[in-house]
């Protein structure tokens, strides 16, 4: 059974990382429904599993691993919809997360509705979030993390389970490919013009 700081140390911990998961898993997964679905299991994963969290500064680099694992292994092979969760009456532990799931789901939702996220997230531009999304998989999961989310290179090798120099790399490569894109799709007008 989990103790009662355990359970407000992850309730904070994913509150504090709800919308960067989201937008992490919105970024994989390009589906509002499938993103909704892979951050509940990421949560309910993360949930099990708290208990083999060894240091409790390395929570935000844990469960986005978590996020990007069960990516890979559900979403990736067509497995769009997450297994469903069975909460028996009997178990305090699946109350517990049900409890805890719902009232993140508030969070989410004041989150989602927020017009001042929806300003920035319109910052971005349209062609900077096409290009972003054309990116190969392997480069666009390392620039989200690394730019969009403002992970370190060891903690992006750490959620990504890649050594750190692979990161540098794919992160050299995606930067190439995203500036050559966004190169390719400025408006005519300024296609004479030199950088």
């Amino acid at each position: 059974m989990t103790d009662e700081r355990t359970k407000a140390f992850f309730g904070n911990g994913v509150e504090a990382n709800i919308d960067a998961l989201y937008s992490v898993a919105w970024r994989l997964t390009r589906k509002d429904a499938d993103a909704e679905d892979l951050v509940a299991e990421t949560v309910a994963k993360a949930w099990g599993a708290v208990d083999t969290l060894g240091e409790r500064e390395r929570f935000r680099p844990w469960l986005f691993r978590i996020l990007h694992n069960t990516f890979i292994s559900d979403y990736r092979k067509q497995s769009v919809r997450p297994a469903e969760a069975s909460y028996s009456d009997g178990d305090c532990e699946d109350d517990d997360l049900a409890t805890l799931l719902n009232e993140q789901s508030d969070d989410f939702l004041v989150w989602w509705s927020n017009p001042e996220r929806e300003f920035f997230n319109n910052l971005l531009g349209d062609q900077l979030l096409a290009a972003l999304d054309r990116l190969p998989e392997a480069y666009r999961t390392v620039v989200i993390l690394v730019n969009v989310e403002g992970f370190t290179y060891d903690e992006t090798a750490e959620v990504l389970g890649i050594a750190p120099g692979t990161v540098r790399s794919r992160m050299k490569r995606g930067r190439t490919l995203l500036q050559k894109a966004l190169w390719q799709q400025r408006p005519a007008s300024a296609q004479g013009a030199k950088p």
